[in-house]
């Protein structure tokens, strides 16, 4: 039976929920249901209160708006969405603590599905407990299809392919820095990093496991050489800058190696990536890479004792619900280069930018963007599983970045 709906945004009234809503009123009007080729969407959640305000926060035009009552907490509710669409998006975090029944009844009933989490944790959950019950019905799982780590992700595959086309080989080893970023946090996304801390500091193995770059690959996806990791301020002298370490490394390159694991080591079974922040030259760049290591270290360790971080929590940072102003979003902005080295020893470098906070701005049209990628580019015979943005949605998402996500790719160099 044919689906009501070709996307249905589950969560649209979060933070970046509303957002999201927002970027496919702007390109898709309000969910035309009639057979004229347009894009058949819905918002979702369980409040109808909220739907509704949602809907009037968005005006006139948005009185035909579709919607579907959903609980994260009830699954029959979560089953009946899953069959009235073909693609499910969902912001509904921290998804360790509400993500995994929506992820189930996908996968159940074979429908595709994408997400914004960057919980390294619970995504290796939901592959052990979840992906070979994926593969026999089809349903084509993807996380992380937001900031963290689109750009990661299609930037190394770009980079690739670049690489490929210009030295007829891949490069062994890639890193990725941070040239300059500006945006802020959302409480929304505050909560999936508390929860992570939480979860960690009171279990072992999961720290253990948290420390494994390879810890979303297949088992016998490894590496003999140890790969590198920015932990505190150093010079590249490639670059000419210092370093420090970037929030989100911790869950990129996860996702980096899983792509290349998922495509049969495209990269090379003992692939190198890293991803820093430069923070520039001399004393001033050395000075702020030392300050911004040690702010990262101070902020992980507070987090992780019980008493500080609940006064983080209650008087410092953002509630879930609470995020960057509009002004912030639109004036926020990425610039990320990727060095690459061949093992013939050729360079290559790229870059890949994106205007608005990454988090929100960017984040919303990347996911919007994969959530059509997936509804309407992948093959109907694209096989089920817990894929990743590069592997399932490789090219096809990276031209609707460049077209419809204020997105860039570009070789800079190669030699």
């Amino acid at each position: 039976m044919e689906s009501r709906y070709d996307i249905v945004l589950f969560g649209a009234t979060s933070f970046v929920g509303r957002i999201l809503t927002r970027r496919m009123a702007e390109r898709h009007g309000f969910g035309s249901l009639d057979d004229n080729g347009g894009v058949r969407w819905a918002i979702a959640g369980r409040s109808k209160a909220k739907l509704d305000q949602l809907k009037d926060e968005l005006g006139p035009g948005a009185v035909d708006l579709p919607m579907v009552i959903a609980d994260a907490a009830d699954e029959d509710s979560l089953v009946a969405l899953c069959e009235q669409t073909r693609v499910v998006v969902s912001t509904v975090g921290p998804y360790a603590l509400h993500g995994e029944p929506l992820v189930r009844a996908c996968v159940d009933s074979g429908t595709d599905y994408c997400d914004l989490t960057g919980e390294v944790q619970w995504i290796r959950r939901m592959i052990q407990l979840y992906e070979d019950r994926a593969k026999a019905s089809g349903a084509r799982i993807v996380h992380c299809c937001g900031f963290d780590s689109v750009p990661s992700d299609l930037g190394v595959w770009h980079l690739q392919q670049e690489a490929i086309a210009r030295f007829g080989q891949p490069c062994q080893q890639v890193k990725m820095r941070v040239k300059a970023a500006k945006g802020g946090l959302s409480g929304g996304t505050v909560a999936s990093l508390m929860n992570v801390v939480k979860e960690a500091s009171s279990n072992k193995a999961l720290r253990k496991e948290l420390a494994n770059p390879f810890s979303l690959c297949p088992p016998d996806h490894r590496s003999a050489i140890r790969q590198p990791n920015v932990k505190v301020a150093e010079f590249d002298p490639e670059l000419e800058s210092w370093l420090a370490p970037f929030l989100m490394a911790a869950i990129n390159t996860r996702v980096v190696h899983r792509s290349n694991a998922l495509q049969d080591a495209p990269y090379g079974t003992e692939f190198l990536y890293d991803e820093a922040t430069m923070t520039g030259r001399g004393l001033k760049g050395r000075a702020a890479a030392i300050a911004m290591a040690g702010a990262m270290g101070g902020f992980t360790l507070a987090t992780a004792i019980k008493p500080t971080r609940w006064a983080l929590e209650r008087f410092v940072l953002p509630e879930p619900g609470e995020g960057p102003d509009v002004k912030a979003q639109v004036q926020g902005f990425y610039d990320l280069r990727f060095i690459g080295l061949t093992e013939g020893g050729q360079t290559i470098t790229t870059k890949v930018t994106g205007q608005g906070d990454p988090g929100y701005g960017s984040t919303s049209r990347i996911l919007a963007q994969a959530a059509e990628c997936l509804a309407f580019d992948v093959p109907e015979d694209a096989p089920g599983g817990f894929w990743t943005p590069a592997s399932l949605l490789d090219g096809k998402l990276l031209e609707r970045l460049k077209n419809h996500a204020r997105m860039t790719f570009e070789v800079l160099s190669a030699r």
